[in-house]
């Protein structure tokens, strides 16, 4: 086979307990990732190694073991890109295309390993060619500041890590239990930035009514996904009444997704780990501007390897929640920065510019 892939599972200690209304994810204290290493055999065993990320979210069907078995598959199917992956950046730009094209025919849905693939091959081009990975997409922009994201806790525990993250200019607070307008109203005390509330489908259509006019008054910016993935006409139906944006996430997987969307929701919420990577990102997004949608670039409990690629497509969204290494007590990488004001910086060396701890 012309790809070569070494995979690590890695079990991530969380600074704090990060908990969700549909799941805990690793009881709110762990997250586990995957990170891949790959090689062409026509580098040599001295040429650059793509490093990538997939964050397998048992929602989606997929789990460490289901990564193992299919990207092996996935990278037989992208072997007729490999050429033009080794081309100049023109064409090494059109072969990133292709070999997500050819993953997404080959084998549906496994989003996360589409996505460790997709970044490991955007880092290993950009090596190549010696081009930093803005430049390789072409996506010059600067991105809007990153939110910070409060996991599900007792409202004074809430609005402690809120008064903590008190220099972000957003915080996303999880929602999806009987406690929220208290939590809310905890936060708001020591908060006096821009909220935004995440439901992870845990409201029922007779909460969110009721709840929503108690939004309007904390300020409320948007509402993410309130309810189930397929319970679109709940949304429809909250949308309608809702001076918020209700914004698309579990509803919102692929590209493939949008269409059926519009006059849904307001706003679509794009993850690598979903989609399937940098490229098929970039594309989600650029779809959803097209068909009058507001965007959100999300994220999952992530290394700086995830969020470097998330955060180069982040200047074509509207909204940024790229926070899944800050969640992470001891990030294994480096090479990412944050400045002052909350936006990511990637550097100038080629590929994404991530390294691994010593």
């Amino acid at each position: 086979m012309t790809f070569e892939v070494r995979e690590q599972v890695l079990v991530l200690p969380l600074r704090d307990p990060f908990v969700i209304a549909r799941s805990s994810h690793g009881s709110g204290r762990t997250a586990t990732t995957v990170v891949i290493e790959l090689r062409d055999e026509a580098d040599g065993p001295d040429g650059p190694v793509g490093i990538g990320e997939g964050y397998p979210d048992r929602f989606y069907g997929e789990t460490p073991e289901t990564m193992a078995a299919v990207i092996p598959q996935l990278l037989r199917a992208l072997e007729p890109a490999a050429p033009d992956l080794r081309g100049d950046a023109e064409t090494a730009r059109a072969g990133l295309e292709t070999a997500a094209g050819l993953m997404a025919t080959a084998i549906a849905h496994h989003g996360a390993a589409k996505c460790a693939i997709d970044i490991a091959l955007h880092d290993l081009v950009g090596k190549r060619l010696g081009l930093p990975i803005r430049e390789l997409i072409e996506i010059a922009d600067d991105p809007p500041p990153t939110d910070f994201t409060l996991g599900i806790d007792t409202p004074a525990v809430v609005a402690d890590r809120a008064r903590r993250a008190s220099a972000f200019p957003a915080l996303k607070v999880k929602v999806g239990g009987p406690a929220d307008v208290d939590t809310l109203a905890a936060v708001r005390e020591v908060y006096a930035g821009r909220l935004r509330v995440d439901a992870n489908t845990g409201w029922s259509p007779a909460f969110a009514q009721e709840i929503l006019p108690r939004l309007v008054d904390f300020g409320v910016e948007l509402v993410e996904q309130p309810f189930p993935a397929r319970r679109l006409d709940w949304l429809r139906e909250l949308q309608a009444v809702s001076p918020l944006p209700i914004v698309a996430d579990e509803s919102a997987v692929t590209i493939e997704d949008l269409d059926g969307l519009v006059g849904v929701v307001a706003g679509v919420n794009v993850k690598l780990a979903k989609c399937g990577g940098i490229g098929p990102a970039q594309r989600m997004l650029e779809r959803a501007h097209e068909l009058g949608f507001r965007s959100f670039l999300g994220c999952m409990e992530e290394t700086s390897v995830a969020i470097a690629a998330s955060a180069a497509v982040a200047p074509l969204a509207e909204w940024i929640d790229l926070d899944g290494n800050l969640l992470i007590a001891d990030d294994p990488f480096e090479g990412l920065v944050i400045d002052d004001g909350k936006i990511w910086r990637l550097g100038s060396e080629p590929g994404l510019g991530i390294r691994r701890r010593p």
